[in-house]
C-alpha cells in the first residue's frame, strides 16, 4: 500500500512539472527557405562552407530569430521559386524577387526588406549614353529569366530581341563577347560583382533611371497569414533594433 502511494505521488509530482514548464515541451517551428545560388550579394552560393549565404540569408535568419522561429535554407533556381513555393517544397522565398502585381495576384508578399531599381550593362568601349530602356530601341538586350526585368522589356515592344538568362553573370558573359548590345539586372547584384571581380570589358551605365523600381520582400503561399504575420514581427523588430541596417551595411549594397 505504502509503495503505490509513493508512486502515485511520484506521477502527480511528473505531471506538476510538465505543466509548470510547457515551453520545453514547444519547439519553434522551423521553415524551408528557398534560396537562389546566383544572386550575390543576395543570395550565393559559399563553396567553402557549400551553403548559400548573403543578404537575405542573414536578413530571413535574423527574421526568425526576432520572431520565434528557425530556417533550413535550400537552392532553388530562381524560375523554380514560385512553383516550389505553390507546391509546398518550400514555406518562404527569400531571394531578389522583386514584387510585382503579376506575382501578388500568385503569392504574399512581406513588409518591404529592401528596395531598389534595375542596373544596365553595356561593353567598356560602347560610349553610348543610355539613360532609360528607350535609349536601347532596336537592339539585342536581355534579362534573367524569371525577373520583373524581362517582363519590362518585352511590354516596350521595341527591341529586335529580348533574351533571357539563368543569371547575371551569364548576361555579363553575353555583354562581353558582344551578342548581346546590352543587359539589365538587379542594380546591386551588378555592382557588387563588378567591384568584387572587376571585368574590364564591361561598363555599369552611370546616368541610367531605372524603369522598374521595386521591392525586395519574404514570400508566402497565398493565404498564408499566420506565416507573414510571424515574418512582418520578425521585420519590424530587425528594423527597431538597427540589426538590417548593420546587415545591409554588411553586404555593402547601400
Amino acid at each position: 500500500m505504502i509503495q503505490l502511494v509513493k508512486r502515485i505521488a511520484g506521477a502527480a509530482v511528473a505531471l506538476l512539472v510538465l505543466a509548470a514548464t510547457p515551453a520545453m515541451a514547444a519547439a519553434e517551428p522551423e521553415y524551408t527557405v528557398g534560396a537562389t545560388a546566383t544572386g550575390v550579394p543576395f543570395t550565393f552560393l559559399d563553396v567553402k562552407s557549400n551553403s548559400i549565404q548573403g543578404l537575405l540569408v542573414d536578413a530571413i535568419t535574423a527574421t526568425g530569430k526576432a520572431a520565434g522561429f528557425d530556417v533550413k535554407v535550400e537552392q532553388t533556381t530562381f524560375s523554380a521559386l514560385i512553383p516550389s513555393l505553390t507546391t509546398k517544397k518550400i514555406d518562404v522565398i527569400s531571394a531578389a524577387m522583386l514584387k510585382t502585381p503579376a506575382r501578388e495576384q500568385v503569392v504574399d508578399f512581406s513588409d518591404t526588406v529592401y528596395s531598389y531599381g534595375e542596373g544596365l550593362i553595356v561593353r567598356a568601349d560602347d560610349k553610348g549614353k543610355y539613360t532609360s530602356m528607350d535609349d536601347l530601341k532596336g537592339e539585342v538586350v536581355g534579362a534573367q529569366v524569371g525577373t520583373a526585368f524581362v517582363d519590362a522589356l518585352n511590354k516596350k515592344g521595341i527591341f529586335k530581341e529580348v533574351r533571357t538568362y539563368d543569371s547575371v553573370a551569364d548576361i555579363m558573359r553575353d555583354v562581353a563577347l558582344g551578342r548581346i548590345k546590352a543587359g539589365f539586372g538587379d542594380h546591386p547584384i551588378i555592382a557588387y560583382q563588378l567591384q568584387k571581380n572587376p571585368n574590364p570589358q564591361l561598363r555599369l551605365v552611370d546616368g541610367y533611371q531605372p524603369s522598374v523600381k521595386g521591392q525586395l520582400c519574404f514570400v508566402v503561399r497565398k493565404g498564408d497569414n499566420a506565416t507573414l504575420e510571424k515574418l512582418n514581427a520578425g521585420i519590424r523588430k530587425i528594423k527597431a533594433d538597427g540589426t538590417l541596417t548593420q546587415i545591409i551595411k554588411k553586404w555593402q549594397v547601400e
